[in-house]
């Protein structure tokens, strides 16, 4: 399986700490251990899967979808605002 990230995805985790990604990492693993692990979404962000985790105090969203048998991480975020960027980010 490969797991590919998004630019909106890259440019996030980028501006992270250290303890912070390796945190994600773990979660990222968790999702490729088992993909369904997330919500799948209805509507406009049907096929895209929402995976719900706290880094220290603060709740994280991390969108992700299904391409055959690879993994594309397309958002992480917190809760605020977060769907109506990623549908803004999924029509561009």
């Amino acid at each position: 399986m490969k797991i590919y990230q998004s630019r909106s995805f890259e440019k996030k985790v980028k501006k992270m700490s250290k303890t912070d990604k390796y945190s994600l990492d773990q979660e990222i693993r968790k999702i490729a251990e088992n993909p369904a692990i997330g919500e799948e979404k209805k509507g406009d962000l049907r096929e895209i899967f929402v995976h719900k985790f706290k880094i220290k105090t603060a709740q994280y969203l991390l969108a992700y979808r299904h391409i055959s048998k690879d993994l594309e991480l397309v958002m992480i975020g917190q809760h605020e605002n977060y769907y109506r960027d990623l549908k803004q980010y999924l029509k561009k």
